[in-house]
């Protein structure tokens, strides 16, 4: 009995570091099959299911009906889409659902009955799943000609669910909400005045020539806020003013004052806003985390605790190093931690940690993963010192830079010399000549780089490898060239061979020539302050681009059923005849093409309308909505469109937009105060995480807000 609970304290102690190592949540079952169970489930191959599960199912909208499967999206040119036969998909789609089924059975089981009914997420969870399996078996009933299926709106929640960081980025955005409103009610009261004003300044008068701005865009009360509106994202600027100005330049003062007043100040105050409370609600939330890893840890030394090994004369609380030993051996943590935490263990004289000890050991959680470089190889030849002093020496690397922008500069010549010939007139000699010179140099560079610093700390440097490996890939493909060209010479212009003709050849080690000329970056500061910035939010940032794909996925899902029989296929007659009733009944013009509702094409779309390149028709005029894309009918769009657009401009342009920039702010603002910390330190790189991003503004909880916790955990009972 005593071993088996020795055993059960080892295993609860490595599931609580481990939930600590991944800010999970304690409260849960900590029985040994429970515990077996937990570690399952959590080990990489069955989140590796899961995920691919959630990304199988999500992928399953570019396959089903509208299919996006064809190489291009204009119906003059492509085939017939491929649509999957009744039953296909939804087979597919039943296995996700019983991987989601087993999911979340296990997830309920291991919180245990009374912590289900407090997890709203798993209550959603279990409710998304009814509702989808009940629409699948009316899909099946209606085989699969059903208009409306409500589970592919549903789908992006199984990805939402399953990463505690965007439930957390999500949360926050709610608590974010009602301070966006008040901007927001501004920003209505500023649209509503200013129509108000327009419509009462071009009202319209007896000269039907002189009307053109009532005409087009302020005919009625709806088409003056929609034009407005739009005038507010500065898609429809100029044009919205056009008509106006040409009849007097004094009405370009009201719309000088209206962009003013809402671009350059209510928006600017609204990401204002956005940047001050998302950052305190996402401060809390990472405060939230810090206090489940500082549990997680208390709770595997308070378990530990409990082991026979602990001398019983102890005044407090202690835990042997023997048994932490143990646990860190089996326990799933990062090797750079783990080394760590056993280096300090073995210089620690004691044979029993006290709870601070055993917290202290763990903050080498909360370090930043820092990168050593190897050192460079030590030479006995004195000729080679001095070719490791000169060729590893920065100057060396500043002469790299200067002759690719050589090579980029006499690319630019050519290219402007030759760029009205045809290409049977084109010499190709000048260009393949000094592509072959520079491309030798870069790989002397290179060669003599390794000979410096030796092929290990060359290859522990990012900017190497990239400007390795680009200088291997063009060395490559001048081979490949002058195998099947031959060497370069006057009147070089050989017929097509190969797969590329020379021209294409040339053209792609020219692409990335141009492309290596990003080795630049690292050697400007500020630069590569700006460019690691960026890659930072790329891979710590995976919440907020989760997010994105849960609302750029619901919103495409969601146009595909309204906007579905809406667009209607050029040559058709029910096309004609609809031009024929948009032309009798609407003053507006009818252009662009029109191509059906696809997953892919209604992404781009947003996209499009998200750059403000367009706004899917800019204006809204009168009863039709036209743009590059679509031709939609008149009265879906004329009634319920502009509310589907808004919400979208609303919510991507307004919300989302503001909260990259404030994340962005944020860690660009952190770099930069650690900057003049770090740049004698040109050996090391520092890769931070978004809770290290606010690791030295948080608050350490104190051990009665842990030991309080720890007593009303459902399934552990402590000794004291």
């Amino acid at each position: 009995g005593a071993g088996a609970d020795s055993d059960l304290y080892i295993n609860q102690a490595i599931v609580f570091i481990e939930d600590a190592i991944q800010y999970r949540s304690i409260n849960h079952r900590v029985d040994s099959k429970s515990l077996w169970l937990y570690r399952w489930y959590y080990s990489r191959t069955c989140q590796w299911i899961l995920s691919l599960t959630i990304t199988v199912i999500l992928a399953l909208a570019f396959i089903e009906e509208p299919s996006s499967l064809t190489v291009t999206s204009d119906v003059r040119y492509r085939l017939p889409a491929w649509n999957p036969p009744c039953g296909l998909t939804e087979s597919i789609e039943l296995l996700c659902f019983l991987v989601f089924v087993v999911d979340v059975s296990v997830k309920s089981y291991l919180i245990g009955w009374k912590e289900f009914w407090k997890n709203k997420w798993l209550m959603a969870y279990i409710l998304t799943l009814i509702v989808s399996l009940a629409d699948w078996i009316v899909s099946l009933s209606f085989f699969c000609r059903e208009s409306v299926r409500i589970r592919r709106i549903l789908r992006p929640f199984f990805l939402l669910q399953n990463s505690s960081m965007m439930k957390k980025t999500l949360k926050s955005i709610n608590s974010t909400l009602p301070e966006m409103a008040s901007v927001v009610l501004l920003l209505a009261v500023h649209l509503s005045l200013f129509t108000m004003f327009a419509m009462l300044l071009f009202a319209r008068t007896k000269d039907n020539q002189q009307d053109k701005e009532w005409v087009v865009y302020f005919r009625n009360l709806p088409d003056a806020l929609t034009s407005l509106l739009v005038l507010l994202t500065t898609a429809n600027n100029p044009d919205v003013m056009i008509p106006a100005y040409s009849k007097n330049r004094a009405y370009s003062i009201f719309f000088i004052l209206f962009t003013v007043l809402g671009n350059l100040f209510l928006m600017n105050l609204l990401t204002a806003i956005i940047y001050n409370q998302f950052r305190g609600y996402l401060l809390k939330s990472v405060q939230s985390s810090l206090f489940r890893r500082r549990l997680g840890i208390r709770a595997a030394f308070e378990v530990l605790s409990s082991l026979k090994e602990t001398p019983a004369s102890a005044q407090q609380s202690c835990v042997s190093v023997g048994a932490l030993l143990q646990v860190l051996q089996k326990a799933e943590m990062d090797s750079r931690c783990k080394q760590a935490i056993m280096r300090s263990l073995k210089m620690c004289s004691c044979d029993q940690l006290s709870a601070a000890q055993f917290q202290k050991l763990f903050e080498e959680l909360d370090k930043d993963a820092i990168k050593q470089h190897p050192p460079s190889p030590e030479y006995q030849s004195h000729f080679m010192q001095k070719m490791q002093f000169a060729f590893g020496h920065p100057y060396f690397g500043y002469l790299g830079n200067v002759v690719a922008l050589a090579n980029i500069i006499s690319i630019c010549v050519v290219l402007v010399m030759d760029a009205d010939k045809q290409p049977s007139e084109r010499d190709d000699f000048f260009l393949g000549a000094i592509n072959c010179f520079f491309i030798l140099y870069y790989l002397l560079e290179m060669l003599l780089k390794i000979l410096a610093m030796g092929l290990k700390r060359y290859l522990s440097y990012p900017s190497n490898r990239f400007d390795g490996l680009l200088t291997v890939i063009l060395l490559i493909l001048e081979i490949a060239t002058f195998a099947v060209y031959g060497f370069p010479h006057p009147g070089w212009r050989p017929e097509f061979m190969g797969l590329l003709s020379l021209w294409d050849m040339v053209r792609l080690v020219n692409m990335l020539i141009v492309f290596r000329f990003l080795r630049i970056i690292p050697n400007m500061k500020f630069m590569a302050l700006v460019v690691t910035t960026l890659l930072d939010l790329v891979k710590n940032l995976r919440a907020f681009a989760g997010l994105l794909v849960v609302v750029f996925y619901a919103f495409a899902i969601t146009g595909i059923m309204l906007f579905k029989g809406a667009v209607v296929p050029l040559g058709n007659t029910r096309y004609s005849n609809f031009l024929q009733g948009a032309q009798k009944n609407s003053k507006a013009e009818v252009t662009g093409s029109c191509v059906p509702f696809s997953i892919k094409k209604v992404v781009v779309l947003y996209f499009k309308e998200k750059n403000v390149i367009s706004w899917c028709s800019a204006h809204f005029q009168a009863e039709v909505i036209y743009c590059p894309l679509c031709v939609l009918s008149v009265h879906l769009i004329c009634r319920w469109a502009k509310i589907y657009f808004v919400a979208w401009w609303l919510i991507s342009s307004v919300i989302w937009v503001n909260i990259f920039v404030a994340l962005l702010l944020e860690n660009f603002i952190h770099k930069w105060d650690r900057r003049c910390q770090r740049e004698s330190l040109s050996d090391i790189e520092y890769q931070r995480t978004v809770e290290l991003m606010f690791r030295d503004v948080l608050e350490e909880p104190t051990e009665e807000e842990l030991m309080e916790k720890l007593h009303q955990h459902p399934h552990l009972q402590l000794c004291r």
